[in-house]
């Protein structure tokens, strides 16, 4: 495929309407951020270097309910330059920043969630859960590679609970799903979901409570997803075995109390620069 006329440096039209959506609500789903020619061109390349990388082929049945949902490759951008390029587009941080209200944005890392025909749903969870950040400033941009309707197990949040402090200690799990399922119910919180265009993207604070369903098509729920964070983030003491296990994957290197300023973790977007 021809490389499409890019846009994914060009800034992006977002409404003030958008960013008090977020702020309030803790995620926002974006129309139209990238076009349909452009995320098919890159998620080409996307797609190819997940089935290269993947090491996931036990039957579904015999997986935990985690590598069930789906298939995880982190970091695809150190795998390919045309993959890094997509990744380092400043559209998407110049999004994740103006949501955030920073004056910029660094990389933590991308990961590419695909979630197989017959693949299980995602549990109920947080991301900031696995991340040593120290502060809320992260987003997780979610972008889908194709259309993606509700049967095909696209994100779904519960609103308003980028706040909430109940079920911030639990991995995903069969446990956490059933914990979570209550506790978010007890607080009211509006479930929203949604079938997903090709060209809409979401974004969710780290905080905030999201899952997604199963996939009951016969097609590849494809999605690559790019985590951000405050230019000037700073790392946190691990308050888990994960956190200890992303410091040292994610930001080698980088030290407690300190910017996490890494190879891996350079400034996508800022505008002092």
């Amino acid at each position: 495929m021809n490389k499409p006329n890019n846009v994914i440096n060009e800034p992006f039209g977002l409404a003030s309407q958008d960013i008090d959506f977020f702020r309030e609500n803790g995620f926002v789903k974006l129309a139209k951020v990238l076009p349909a020619e452009v995320l098919q061109f890159y998620g080409e390349e996307i797609t190819a270097k997940v089935m290269q990388l993947n090491t996931m082929h036990l039957p579904m049945k015999e997986r935990t309910t985690y590598k069930k949902a789906f298939l995880q490759i982190a970091n695809i951008w150190k795998q390919s330059e045309i993959a890094k390029e997509f990744v380092f587009g400043t559209r998407l941080a110049r999004i994740a920043a103006e949501l955030m209200g920073t004056t910029g944005v660094r990389l933590y890392h991308d990961q590419a969630l695909y979630k197989e025909p017959t693949g299980g749903a995602t549990p109920w969870h947080v991301d900031q859960f696995y991340w040593p950040l120290a502060s809320e400033k992260c987003v997780t941009a979610w972008i889908p590679l194709q259309d993606t309707p509700l049967e095909m197990g696209p994100l779904a949040f519960a609103a308003k609970s980028q706040n909430y402090p109940v079920g911030r200690d639990l991995p995903i799990s069969d446990e956490s799903e059933t914990k979570l399922k209550i506790s978010l119910k007890e607080g009211n919180f509006e479930h929203w979901q949604q079938p997903f265009n090709l060209g809409d993207v979401s974004f969710h604070y780290g905080w905030t409570f999201h899952h997604a369903g199963g996939n009951s098509t016969e097609q590849m729920r494809k999605v690559m997803t790019v985590i951000y964070m405050d230019e000037h983030m700073r790392l946190q003491n691990p308050a888990n075995k994960n956190q200890q296990i992303d410091w040292d994957v994610r930001c080698p290197g980088a030290k407690i109390g300190e910017i996490i300023d890494t190879e891996l973790n350079p400034v996508l977007y800022s505008k002092t620069v």
